[in-house]
């Protein structure tokens, strides 16, 4: 995974009022709440005594129980309470456990993951996706590298043989381009813009990037690093999704039907179930194919030879081990 990072890794409304939720991220096992306020908290679930899973155990008002010996600790890893010692005594300091910034916002929980800062980036997501939109959410754990899985989603080239029932209809297998742009933003953030022209075959080659006009129309396909992907259906219909690196192998999947087209309570929930049977269905013909590639991991260099319509690929796994080579060169803040 790419360090210095803000990543999606759960949808907000797992992590509910007066619930503690344990999961693996980042090859991690994390635990997750809210306190009293609503905030989030996120640390290592681990409890620094006797090791036991903090998960396992409750919320004692803002502070998380263990379930071993009773030791509470606060939303910022502190001991707060040791029963054996009494109430009154301090708590040692050792017995810290390490957490995480995080971030409820877009209806997504995020966590910095890297080196602690005096000050944290912003979180960028897609601006063209306002309030006005409401939206369906499919999960779905897949035994793939997030990289690999996010690669699927810059592929333009797959379309005709893997969806060529849905998205891919027309066996339009010829590939133009595709054109890629970087939008940077005013912080940190890298978000690469393609758009994708496919045609049939009609003994014409492909036409190089090089040789076509910059479409001056909004890209269709956005990928804001080091997670999210938008693709802009239409001006009331979107796709995006997020990828939460569980480990090495191991990744979940969060596609959102984002519309504005049924904006009636009853109409809008039926659409919205219709956006998310429909999204299910298509990442499940990804998922049997993205499952099988080797290896896991996607580089730059890992024996693949990619042509002309993977350039979205390309662009998006120079620009990884571009931060990746940042991340370790940079010093802590």
């Amino acid at each position: 995974m790419i360090r210095n990072q803000w990543y999606a890794v759960l949808e907000s409304n797992e992590v509910k009022p007066r619930r503690v939720i344990g999961t693996t991220r980042m090859g991690e096992k994390l635990v997750f709440w809210r306190d009293a306020s609503g905030q989030v908290a996120c640390m290592r679930d681990l409890c620094p005594h006797r090791g036991v899973a903090l998960s396992t155990g409750k919320l004692i008002h803002d502070h998380i129980q263990c379930p071993f010996h009773g030791f509470e600790f606060d939303t910022s890893g502190a001991c707060v309470l040791v029963p054996a010692n009494g109430a009154a005594a301090v708590p040692p300091k050792a017995l810290q456990v390490d957490g995480y910034p995080v971030r409820d916002v877009h209806g997504y929980i995020w966590i910095w993951w890297g080196e602690p800062r005096s000050e944290y980036p912003s979180i960028r997501y897609f601006e063209s996706i306002d309030a006005s939109f409401s939206y369906a959410t499919v999960h779905d754990h897949w035994a793939a590298h997030y990289s690999r899985a996010i690669e699927n989603q810059l592929d333009a080239v797959h379309l005709p043989f893997i969806h060529a029932n849905t998205i891919g209809r027309g066996q339009r297998t010829i590939v133009d381009g595709p054109i890629t742009a970087w939008e940077h933003g005013t912080d940190e953030s890298y978000r690469l813009e393609f758009w994708v022209s496919n045609r049939e075959e009609d003994g014409i080659p492909a036409r190089s990037s090089r040789d076509l006009p910059k479409p001056a129309g909004r890209p269709q396909i956005q990928f804001q690093f080091p997670n999210v992907w938008h693709n802009w259906i239409s001006d009331d219909v979107r796709v995006a999704a997020a990828f939460a690196p569980i480990d090495d192998e191991n990744t979940m999947m969060y596609f959102r039907m984002y519309q504005r087209v049924a904006l009636l309570p009853v109409l809008r929930q039926v659409f919205n179930l219709i956006g998310r049977w429909s999204n299910f269905y298509i990442e499940r013909q990804d998922k049997r194919v993205v499952e099988t590639q080797q290896p896991k991991r996607s580089g730059l260099k890992i024996g693949e030879h990619l042509i002309p319509g993977d350039r979205p690929i390309i662009e998006y796994r120079r620009r990884r081990e571009a931060l990746i080579q940042k991340s370790l060169e940079q010093p802590p803040d």
